[in-house]
């Protein structure tokens, strides 16, 4: 596993997820077994719209179980999250440079419906990582294992931690001259502002 990473599977990731990739020329190792924990971005995504910042969360369902696997969690459709989240998404970015060149392959995403966040996750990640042109591999994990020696960005990434993307350059973002640059939000803010340049970001 030298040079691989080891990461969530995680919705709209940051800017940041996808800056450790590109640091990182090994294999993606997505954690299938971890225990889903609650208030990360596995579920939720932060976009910038005209109030500020806006986390898009996708529901799962709670089963009695506390603990649950990453692969067998599941995607709740009890409200129209997907309608929402799309719609959200238009709002903010339609005026973007590229939202129009980008918006047929996301789109999908809002109106298929997958059972479990993870194979969710997956497919999002797959599109996001072309867009990007990162060629990486996605392997999987086959046990939980609490710490790796080197590579690991599980609990690195997290919304309520510092960003592992040190001192952010400014990029160009719609409601800059209202809110300022906001840093490290989900890559498709980064991807809907810079299109094909957004590689050379990371």
């Amino acid at each position: 596993m030298s040079n691989s990473i080891i990461l969530s599977a995680n919705y709209l990731p940051p800017v940041s997820y996808f800056h450790a990739i590109a640091q990182n020329d090994g294999n993606v190792i997505l954690d299938k077994y971890e225990h889903f924990p609650k208030q990360t971005y596995r579920n939720r995504a932060k976009i910038a719209t005209a109030n500020g910042i806006l986390d898009l969360i996708v529901p799962i369902q709670h089963g009695r179980k506390e603990r649950i696997a990453m692969k067998d969690v599941k995607i709740t459709y009890d409200h129209e999250w997907q309608r929402l989240h799309w719609l959200s998404l238009q709002t903010a970015y339609r005026s973007s440079p590229y939202f129009e060149f980008y918006e047929d392959d996301f789109r999908p995403f809002y109106e298929e419906k997958h059972e479990f966040l993870f194979d969710f996750n997956v497919a999002q990640l797959e599109l996001i990582l072309k867009c990007l042109k990162l060629k990486r591999t996605i392997d999987f994990t086959e046990t939980y294992e609490k710490s790796y020696e080197s590579g690991d960005f599980r609990s690195l990434i997290h919304p309520k931690k510092g960003s592992v993307l040190q001192n952010p350059k400014p990029y160009y973002q719609i409601f800059e001259e209202r809110h300022g640059f906001l840093p490290d939000l989900s890559v498709i803010d980064l991807i809907f502002n810079q299109g094909p340049q957004s590689k050379n970001y990371l």
